[in-house]
């Protein structure tokens, strides 16, 4: 029964903290000091509720990601959407191949998560300070402005992500947004990067799991799989509605005050 708990726990804080700018990762190291499953295990099931947070995303962007259509002009300018996509995606296929053993070795922990979000926190508010004094209009209004170039840049930024507690959304949303594209190309094109660069991490760490499952594995596997996707569903319209009028500080205040609490938790402990 208490795996079934965590199980739907973790789906919710998965599916809750994917796609906003406040890291899932460090979210899920920090609730797996408290809630979590055998180590082997707790590696698979952060893969699977992740998959069904990608779910979620390809579902309420189906429309925008489907490029077999009777509309031509719509088909072109969904593989335009992909193509740039994949052009982000590299940067992080690279380098993840090249350092997820090390980073999944030395900076998993509790005390990288809370300075992460401490400094991505400060980040976010400076960006939205100095958007808010310049008072320029973005000069990428929509994802078909959006240069390969830039998709790269973008891409590379998001290799910060990398470090657990920075957020993959934060990083790839302040990264457009310092290279002119508005609050809502930013956070689209953040969900659209998402599909290749978790599907590939996802693949990645499946390939090394070797262990066996039992029927109520798999059944906790699916309770967070369906979770993850219907949370992460939710806050994916919420997110794309609240860009339209409101900027990012609550976020970054957000991320403040949840590292200072971690590190006065984890120097208390």
């Amino acid at each position: 029964m208490f795996s079934y708990f965590s199980a739907i726990i973790l789906g919710i804080v998965e599916g809750f903290t994917e796609f906003l700018p406040i890291s899932s990762t460090g979210h899920l190291i920090l609730v797996n000091q408290f809630i979590s499953f055998s180590k082997e295990f707790t590696v698979l099931f952060d893969i699977v509720i992740q998959l069904g947070a990608i779910l979620a995303v390809l579902v309420y962007f189906r429309k925008k990601l489907w490029p077999f259509t009777k509309d031509k002009i719509k088909n072109r300018e969904t593989l335009n959407i992909w193509y740039k996509t994949i052009i982000g995606v590299l940067p992080a296929i690279f380098l993840g191949a090249l350092f997820a053993k090390f980073i999944e070795n030395k900076l998993f922990n509790p005390w990288v998560v809370a300075f992460a979000l401490l400094i991505g926190g400060i980040i976010i508010l400076l960006v939205e300070r100095k958007n808010t004094a310049s008072g320029e209009h973005p000069k990428i209004t929509s994802i078909e402005n959006l240069s390969f170039k830039t998709a790269f840049f973008i891409g590379l930024i998001q290799c910060l992500s990398m470090v657990p507690g920075t957020s993959r959304s934060a990083a790839t949303i302040i990264g457009a947004m310092l290279l002119g594209a508005s609050r809502v190309v930013a956070t689209e094109f953040s969900f659209f990067l998402a599909i290749p660069t978790m599907v590939a991490a996802s693949a990645y760490s499946l390939l090394k799991y070797n262990g066996i499952l039992s029927a109520q594995q798999i059944f906790v596997l699916a309770v967070g799989f369906v979770v993850s996707f219907i949370v992460a569903l939710v806050v994916t319209k919420f997110l794309i509605n609240y860009v339209k009028k409101n900027n990012f500080k609550i976020f970054g205040y957000y991320r403040i005050i949840l590292g200072i609490i971690i590190l006065a938790y984890f120097f208390i402990k």
